[in-house]
């Protein structure tokens, strides 16, 4: 069966792999012009570290991943209020045992797949005509083709979403808050600690670990209610106004910002979509289930999504009226589990007050005591993954 996936990031390669596994001809179509390299640090954690181990691919990235510390609360003279280390919670913490660039982690798969899967770069879905024989596909680039399966994997503001289930406005909540990545030069040394500058106004300005020293991952989150859509000139004009006058190292971060060639900007936004698939459409990752960057989850969903939908689509040879309801069965209990918000939110998170502000490093200093890291432990210890992993059929 030939089963087109858009997007290319972590969801969609991840995919490929089992599908090709299993028998299947995926294809991956791509709207970037080639692979992405950078970006931020994600983690991988809990049960999305077996299934890269039966890929075989642990190895490769543990190789790329980035020795991060923790996170820490830096006050505007620099000096720490508060911190997160990795261990807190056993690595269930905000900073887990296995951090590694997105760009570094989408590569391991791109060369985990390229021999075995077709890549289409530069090009995305436009239409799709669903009928009892596949899907009829429209893309940008004005080529047809026609698939078996239709797999969006390509994220929060997902083009085969909208196509195939409805406007964006219907699955895609805005949970009050912005956030923009870019590269800069460090400004200061990071000794492997991810840090964070709380301003009121619910501001963030952080600067995260490169695999270079000479270099951090900048970070600019504020909370908004939802804006007009903005291109990115507009972006960076918002963002200079914003955090203009805000301590730290917000005015360096700005002046890089500027010039910066991997800018990031978009909500943070979570996404709940009740079922998952439309005929011969289906959702997988941040384009099904996703419950934003403070949910903290979103890379372990896409690969534990892509194990239990290659294997429901083995075990059901294809059948995908049957397979892809397994797969929201099998997935549901986790997702739901996963994609709960931290206590409070991002109102806890990215105070509006210097009072809100010190009051959560109090918290946080209390968290991280010694009799509450004991017993917090022991809580997130009684909470496993809602999920057990079957095996994948193999080529037959």
């Amino acid at each position: 069966m030939n089963v087109l996936i858009s997007g290319a990031g972590i969801a969609g390669p991840a995919l490929a792999f089992w599908l090709h596994r299993a028998g299947f001809r995926p294809t991956i179509v791509e709207l970037a012009p080639a692979p992405r390299p950078g970006g931020q640090t994600v983690d991988i954690r809990g049960i999305a570290r077996e299934v890269v181990e039966r890929m075989g691919l642990l190895p490769a990235i543990l190789d790329r991943r980035m020795h991060e510390r923790g996170l820490a609360y830096v006050r505007a003279n620099g000096r720490q209020s508060a911190a997160l280390p990795a261990e807190f919670l056993d690595g269930a913490g905000p900073v887990a045992e296995i951090e590694i660039l997105r760009g570094d982690l989408s590569q391991v798969l791109l060369d985990a797949t390229s021999d075995d899967v077709e890549y289409i770069y530069g090009d995305s879905i436009t239409q799709l005509e669903q009928d009892d024989n596949g899907v009829l596909v429209t893309f940008q680039s004005g080529t047809q083709r026609r698939f078996d399966l239709v797999v969006g994997a390509d994220g929060v503001h997902s083009r085969v979403r909208s196509l195939a289930f409805g406007p964006e406005a219907q699955y895609v909540e805005h949970l009050g808050g912005y956030t923009s990545f870019f590269t800069v030069e460090t400004p200061e040394p990071l000794d492997g600690w991810m840090k964070i500058h709380s301003a009121p106004g619910g501001r963030w300005v952080g600067l995260r670990p490169d695999h270079d020293p000479q270099y951090a991952k900048a970070l600019l989150s504020f909370r908004s209610p939802l804006l007009p859509r903005l291109n990115q000139a507009e972006q960076k004009e918002l963002l200079t106004k914003t955090f203009a006058g805000v301590g730290w190292h917000a005015s360096r971060l700005l002046d890089a910002m500027r010039e910066a060639d991997d800018f990031y900007f978009d909500t943070t936004s979570r996404v709940v979509v009740p079922e998952w698939s439309r005929g011969r459409v289906v959702l997988l990752g941040d384009a099904g289930y996703c419950g934003s960057p403070l949910a903290g989850h979103g890379t372990a969903l896409s690969l534990v999504g892509a194990y239990v939908l290659a294997g429901e689509l083995a075990a059901y040879e294809g059948d995908h009226g049957r397979a892809f309801p397994a797969y929201q069965r099998e997935m549901q209990a986790y997702v739901e589990q996963r994609m709960e918000l931290p206590p409070g939110g991002i109102k806890m998170a990215m105070p509006m007050t210097a009072a809100g502000i010190r009051l959560r490093d109090a918290s946080t200093r209390l968290m991280t005591s010694r009799p509450f890291r004991r017993l917090l432990a022991k809580l997130a210890a009684a909470q496993p993954d809602a999920i057990t992993l079957k095996q994948v059929a193999g080529r037959r």
